[in-house]
Formats: structure tokens, C-alpha cells, sequence
């Protein structure tokens, strides 16, 4: 009796470790045993492969089959391992060549008529045989667009377990395996176009909190909205995003694996706008962090990686919700611990908070339409006070806007703007990419208070007031710091001066919700 071996990919997070499909072929009564920690899906896997083979003209059933998923030690999930199961089993029985079979990466779900089905988390699997030096993945056809995203593979497909067969029977002949038809552009083209529609220019007024949005979209700072309802906080939240620089492919590939694991990538080609994730305040812990039983999935904040994730009505939230927050934010990941396993997800994003002055949300100007009792006001503002709040940077009012607000002439467009930020980048980028870091809102509070970046007394006089006065804290002393050099970039400063500082406390401590 034979051996047949192929591979497939387990996934802990984005990451994936290449996995030999192992199946061996013994005697004695009829058997279809798994080893490899799997789970429910997977161990349900024999009934899968058992009928789609048959479909595709073959049977497993009278044999004694023994599959192990090496290495053994890393817990596999999902139904992506069905094709490698079924290729290696029939290797093994001698009806497909083992040497074709041996080095081909096999992704895909296999239905009980034997066709190939979409599994979800293709890309980051793609990616981590490409990392692995495989040359050929093999997937079904609703993911051949998903996996050509990745550049140095061949991708193959077939719409059924017959066809696959088909294809390693040429293979045998001295031929190859057909590769899949390369997927058109144009759907990713027309997408990007239909969501930069939204341009900076269509809010009225609220010049404050344009500039604001600059300079957070400038330095990667994470921002709160403070006013009443229909100000325009959630217009201006969603065109962060239209002022911030494209992805490069590297960033826009590790956006799109986290949205694989969901089943939410584009049909073909790369989308290179940040992406934008508004969750509803009923969102629980996993929702917005990731987690879940069994499989640990990505949550809100990794969705919204090298991205904006906005939280609208962010008083509103479970306060353990957005203490959940408070970790990822620092560390730009977010660590879910299981008993067999970690698993690590990315989570670098700029976060938006818009929230109402109070309950009511009349309590704006002298308030004399708030209904709200001051001890709800103070529930309601306790709600964003804390450390959630210290890690804000730009704190920033929202008034309603004013007729003659409505009336005026267009500000400056969002190209207009990123144009401008792009140049602030820039500078950053040159200032500290021989350290590592690309954005001011990157660089550890120590290093700007030290030489050769700490400013002089005479520049930072305010703000050394502020600390000694407990206006601020020392997490918030080094994020006014960051801010003030964002400020001195956009405006071609080569360092900070008492007015960038001054603009960088102004914007830290006037937006906190009233209590």
C-alpha cells in the first residue's frame, strides 16, 4: 500500500504555516482517521471527501485511510483542507501521479457532488506559501481572483474533484496542470472610483475641525468629535480617509488578508484606499477586538488596519468595549490568548470618536434646551474620561453650523489636502525612518524629550505648566509633543515652535465631553 503527501495551509491569525497532507493507505477494515488537532469542520471532513469522490468516479470507502496533518502540534480549522485531503487519498490509491501532487498547495472546500467551494482566509494562506517558496496553489474558482492578488505563484483551479484529476492526469502525460485565466481590473477600478465620492469639500463650515482632520490624517493621530447631533462629526469622520495616502501594495495586501478571514475581499484587483470600519455602539468585546469560539476571527479594529476605525456615538459603547481598545491602540495588534493557542492580528489604526456634549445632546452653547440632570451628564461624560481618553490626541469641538456657514463658497477639496499632507509625511518619513518609525504619532514620548529632539524651555513653557498643574498627564505631555511637530511638518517648520505647542495643548484638552 502507498503514501500520499500534498499541502495545504493552517492560518493562526493572518499568519499561515505550510501543513503536509500526509495519507497513508493501509489494510484491514474500511477507515478514515485524522490526526493534526482538528477541529469540528475539519473532523467532519471524511464525509465530505468520501462523497465527493465518488462523484468524481472513484471510492474510498472499502479502504483503510490514515491522514496526518504535519506539523501535528498546530491546531487546523476550517474546511479549506478538503482538496488536499481528497488529492492526497487518491495519491496514495495510485490514481493521481504523487510527485505532481507533492508540491502543489491545495485550497478549497469540497462539495458532496465533488465540486470546489470557496473557504474564507485564501489570501493570507496564498501569502504564506508564497513566503514558504511554493511555486503552485490549486483553489476554487470564486478564489482564483483572491489568490492572483499574490505576485511569484502559479494559480490553478477546476470546478470539480474530476477536473482536478483531469489536470494532474496531464500532468502524467508530461504535461502541467492548466493555469487559471488572469481576472480583469476593471471591477476594483470601479469600486475605488464609487468610494472616493465622498470629498472633503462637502462640509459647510466647521474649519476647525477640517484643520483638525489634517493634521491627525498628517501624523496618524487618533481624534474625538465633540458637538451636538447634525453638526457634522460623522461627514467629517468618513472623509478621514479620502485625505489620507494611498496604501502601498505590502500595506493594502496585510488590509485585505484580515478581510479574507471574513469573506470580505474585492473580486479582483488591489484596493489602495484605507479602509474605513464604522461599528454600531451595540458591539460587543469580540466584535470590536476579535475573538469568538473555535475559530478566533479579526474584530473591528484589525478590519481597520492602516485605516480609520470610527466610533460613532462612542459614549454609548460598553465601557469594557472601549477598554478593550486601550491595548491595540499602543501596541498597533491586538493578542487574543486561547488554551491552545495565540493568536496575533494587526491593529494599526487611527480612531475617531464622535460623541454628543450629553445624553440629550442639546447641552452645547448655554444649553438651555438640555433636558439632561447634571448627574447624567457626568455618568454620560465619565464614559469617555480615563485612559481611553488620554490616548486621544486631538480633541476637537463641533458646533452647528451657522447660515452663513452654510452659504460659503467650497473649501479646499480632498485632493487639495492630501496633497498637503503628503508633504508633511514626507517630511516625517526623513526625519525618523533611519530610526524605524514613519509618522510622528510612532515615536516613543522619551526620545522627543531628549537631545537632539527635545525643544527649548522657552517652546514648551506652556505645556511644562500644564504637567505641573495636572492639566495633562505625562502620556498626554509626550502625545501634545508628537501633535506639535505634526503641526510644525504641515506648515514647513523644521522644528515645533511655542505656537505649534500652544495649537497642540489647545486641541488636547477642549473637546472632552462636558460634564
Amino acid at each position: 500500500m502507498g503514501v500520499g503527501v500534498t499541502r495545504g495551509v493552517a492560518l493562526r491569525g493572518i499568519a499561515g504555516h505550510l501543513v503536509d497532507i500526509e495519507c497513508h493507505v493501509g489494510q484491514g477494515l474500511p477507515a478514515f482517521e485524522i490526526s493534526g488537532l482538528p477541529d469540528t469542520a475539519l473532523r467532519q471532513a471524511p464525509q465530505r471527501v468520501r462523497a465527493a469522490t465518488i462523484s468524481a468516479g472513484f471510492s474510498l470507502n472499502s479502504r483503510q485511510l490514515t491522514f496526518n496533518l504535519s506539523p501535528a502540534a498546530i491546531p487546523k480549522h476550517g474546511t479549506g483542507f478538503d482538496l488536499g485531503i481528497a488529492v492526497a487519498a487518491l495519491a496514495a490509491c495510485g490514481e493521481l501521479p504523487a510527485d505532481a501532487v507533492r508540491p502543489v498547495v491545495h485550497l478549497a472546500e469540497l462539495g458532496l457532488d465533488g465540486r470546489l467551494r470557496h473557504v474564507a482566509g485564501v489570501l493570507p494562506a496564498v501569502l504564506a506559501a508564497q513566503r514558504a517558496g511554493c511555486e503552485q496553489v490549486l483553489v476554487a474558482p470564486d478564489d482564483v481572483a483572491e489568490a492572483q492578488l499574490v505576485e511569484g505563484l502559479r494559480v490553478c483551479t477546476a470546478r470539480t474533484l474530476e477536473e482536478v484529476v483531469r489536470g494532474y492526469g496531464q500532468t502524467a502525460r508530461g504535461g502541467s496542470f492548466p493555469p487559471a485565466a488572469v481576472a480583469a481590473p476593471a471591477a476594483a477600478a470601479g469600486r475605488e472610483s464609487g468610494a472616493r465620492r465622498v470629498d472633503l469639500a462637502d462640509v459647510s463650515g466647521q474649519h476647525e475641525a477640517r484643520a483638525a482632520l489634517m493634521l491627525a490624517a498628517a501624523g496618524g493621530h487618533h481624534v474625538l468629535l465633540n458637538g451636538p447631533p447634525g453638526s457634522g462629526k460623522t461627514m467629517l469622520a468618513e472623509r478621514l480617509v479620502t485625505i489620507l495616502p494611498p496604501l502601498t501594495r505590502e500595506q493594502a495586501l496585510q488590509t485585505l488578508a484580515v478581510r479574507s478571514l471574513i469573506g470580505a475581499v474585492p473580486t479582483s484587483g488591489i484596493d489602495r484606499q484605507p479602509p474605513f470600519v464604522a461599528p454600531h455602539h451595540s458591539a460587543s468585546v469580540a466584535a470590536l477586538v476579535g475573538g469568538g469560539t473555535g475559530v478566533v476571527l479579526p474584530g473591528a479594529v484589525s478590519q481597520a488596519h492602516h485605516g480609520v476605525l470610527f466610533l460613532d456615538e462612542a459614549a454609548e459603547f460598553g465601557g469594557a468595549v472601549l477598554q478593550a481598545l486601550r491595548q491595540p491602540l499602543e501596541s498597533g495588534q491586538v493578542v487574543i490568548a486561547r488554551a491552545r493557542e495565540q493568536v496575533v492580528y494587526p491593529a494599526r489604526v487611527q480612531l475617531v470618536l464622535a460623541a454628543n456634549p450629553c445624553p440629550c445632546g442639546e447641552g452645547h452653547g448655554k444649553g438651555l434646551l438640555c433636558r439632561c440632570r447634571p448627574t447624567e451628564r457626568r455618568a454620560y461624560a465619565a464614559r469617555l474620561s480615563g485612559p481611553l481618553l488620554d490616548r486621544v490626541d486631538i480633541q476637537v469641538q463641533v458646533p452647528k453650523v451657522s447660515l452663513a456657514e452654510l452659504h460659503e463658497a467650497p473649501s479646499d477639496s480632498s485632493a487639495a489636502v492630501a496633497q498637503r499632507v503628503l508633504v508633511a509625511r514626507a517630511a516625517q518619513s526623513r526625519r525618523w525612518a533611519a530610526h524605524g518609525w514613519q509618522l510622528n504619532s510612532q515615536v516613543p514620548g522619551p526620545v522627543l524629550r531628549r537631545a537632539p529632539w527635545r525643544l527649548p524651555s522657552a517652546t514648551t513653557a506652556t505645556l511644562d505648566r500644564a504637567l505641573d498643574l495636572g492639566q495633562v498627564t505625562l502620556r498626554g505631555y509626550d502625545r501634545v509633543l508628537r501633535l506639535a511637530w505634526t503641526s510644525a511638518d504641515l506648515n514647513g517648520r523644521p522644528t515645533p515652535s511655542p505656537t505649534d505647542v500652544g495649537l497642540a495643548l489647545m486641541y488636547r484638552t477642549q473637546g472632552a465631553v462636558a460634564a
